[in-house]
This record gives structure tokens, sequence and C-alpha cells, in this order.
């Protein structure tokens, strides 16, 4: 008795059908290909022994491995924030509703993020931290070029040039120009002379043509610039508002200043401090207060953009949190 196929089956052949003919292709070859695939297992999806095996900590102190797993967990979350800036980048009829999802994704990315640093703050061991640290240099989480992605595909680039180079550079700066002249070279400094560490020379060398690149790609389809597509009236929505500002809030004020807070616990010691991995200037470079980086200054008041971090800081330093 020959075997009859269900609805449902015929349907979802028919539609298989529709796919491969147009494009010259023998349907019955790839249903006899599908036949001696293996069933998908999740160890195997997600790579999961590889995964597990990319922590390679350079000293035997136990609490280094929680400081691997930590950044790269980091780095995987800024992965899935650069996946809807790319959706973002690439929707060329983007809807208010569409938008609206996408930056309050990009915002439960960093909620996460922000939520879980605890892990860095608190679960570490203080003499461990201070010991295998000194296996890292120049090693710095400064060198996170998808951090500095993120930025790039949030705002107009003039908005992350140091402040003292934004009025030198005037209106018609290049790409180039303005990577140069960008916030965080700052943060990379030596402090008593002013001269580039070893930590900000290697991530130019390694990193500066691709975030040009990128910066070009995301000239014009960077977050701020499809906002501002918008029809007027979309631009003004509540909602979206608020997911835009704490966006801004987010990057530039909480995430920057949980690692100062992390840095507080472990580099402050009164009357010294610890220079942080790599020579970073972080007591200059962390505090928002001092950056003022922010992402949209349209949707801030003055008031707002003159207190930027300064409340989350003074609370750090006086062990409020």
């Amino acid at each position: 008795m020959e075997h009859a196929f269900k609805p449902e089956v015929l349907e979802q052949l028919k539609r298989l059908e529709e796919k491969y003919v147009p494009l010259g292709q023998d349907l019955a070859a790839y249903l006899e290909g599908l036949y001696y695939t293996n069933f998908v297992n999740y160890w195997d999806y997600i790579h999961l022994d590889t995964l597990l095996s990319l922590q390679n900590p350079r000293t035997n102190i136990p609490d280094e491995k929680i400081f691997i797993i930590y950044h790269q967990i980091t780095e995987l979350y800024f992965k899935l924030c650069l996946e809807e800036y790319k959706q973002i980048a690439e929707d060329k009829d983007i809807t208010l509703e569409w938008l609206t999802k996408r930056v309050i994704r990009i915002n439960r990315y960093f909620d996460n993020l922000i939520n879980s640093f605890d892990v860095m703050v608190d679960g570490m061991d203080p003499k461990q931290f201070l010991q295998f640290r000194m296996a890292l240099m120049p090693a710095s989480g400064f060198q996170s070029a998808q951090y500095r992605m993120i930025e790039i595909a949030s705002t107009d680039l003039r908005n992350l040039v140091a402040k003292d180079k934004r009025a030198i550079l005037g209106l018609q700066s290049t790409q180039e120009e303005m990577i140069g002249c960008i916030y965080w070279k700052e943060g990379a400094t030596e402090v008593a002379s002013g001269a580039k560490t070893l930590t900000l020379l290697q991530f130019e060398e390694k990193y500066t043509d691709t975030l040009i690149k990128f910066a070009k790609q995301y000239e014009h389809t960077n977050l701020w610039s499809v906002y501002k597509r918008l029809p007027e009236a979309d631009q003004q929505d509540a909602k979206l508002i608020k997911a835009m500002r704490a966006l801004d809030s987010n990057v530039n004020v909480n995430w920057p200043l949980m690692h100062y807070k992390s840095a507080v616990r472990y580099l402050q010691r009164d009357p010294d401090v610890i220079a942080a991995t790599g020579g970073t200037n972080w007591m200059k470079y962390l505090p928002p207060k001092f950056q003022k980086r922010i992402f949209y200054p349209e949707l801030w008041s003055e008031q707002e953009i003159e207190e930027w971090g300064k409340g989350w800081v003074d609370k750090v330093l006086n062990g409020d949190i």
C-alpha cells in the first residue's frame, strides 16, 4: 500500500520545490542529503566544547579564570548589541515601532551587563586580583574594539571626538581625522608625560583601519542618523526618546561607572593609587563627569548635561554604592 503524506508535509514539499526549482536545483538531491544528515545536538550547534576550552589563564591564581570568563561573556553581549545596530543600519523602511524595539533590546543587553558587574566588583578576591593582573600587562579592557564599534554605531562620530578638539576640527572633518582625535586616546596615555601607552599603541596598530572602515560604514546609518530620518512626529515619541536616553545613560554613564567602581575597589589605596593594567589613566578616563561623553545631547536638558554622571561618581567614592 502506497504511503500517503499528510497535507502539511505535501505543503512543505511544494514550498521547497518553489524555492529550489527556479534556481535550477534538484529538490530530490537536497532531500536525499537531508536523509543522511545527522540530528543537531545542542553541544555541537553552539560549539560547547570549543567554547569551554577558550579560558587559558596566564597564572595559576584561581580567580584569573573568573576574570577571563566574565570578559568573554561581555564581548558576546557586545556582539549581540552590534547585531542589533547592523539590522538598524540595513533596514531601508524602518518604522518607529521597529526602531524602538531594537533600541530596547540593546538596553536589555547593557542592563544585563551592568547588573552582572558585581562579578568584577565583589566576585574576585582582591589579593588574587592584584597578583594575577601584573601578568596581563599591557592588556586592558580599554582594548575592546567591539565596545568602540558600539559607540560609533550609536551616534554622530563628532560626539566621540575629544571635547578640546571638536572646534579645531571643524564641520568638514573626515572620518579618519575624527578617529585620530577620538576621546578614548586620552584614557591610555601616561599621566606624567602624556605619551601613548603600549596598550594604546598596540590597539591602534590592530584596529585603526578597522574602526575607520566601520565609521565610514555607519556615517549615515548610525542610530542617531536613523532616528533623525524618522518623521518629525515619530521623533517626539515618548517611548523611543526614553529608550534613546536610557541607551545614552547605559553606555556612557552606567557601564563605565561600574568599571570605575571596580577600579576604586581594587586599585585605589589612599594615599597611593595603583596604576591600571596597561597604564590607562582610569581616574580621569572612566568618570563621565570629566568626559561628558553624550550620544544624544539634543535629548537632554542643559542641567542634565551639566550634572552628567556627577552624582553617581560621588556615591562610589563615598562608598554608598
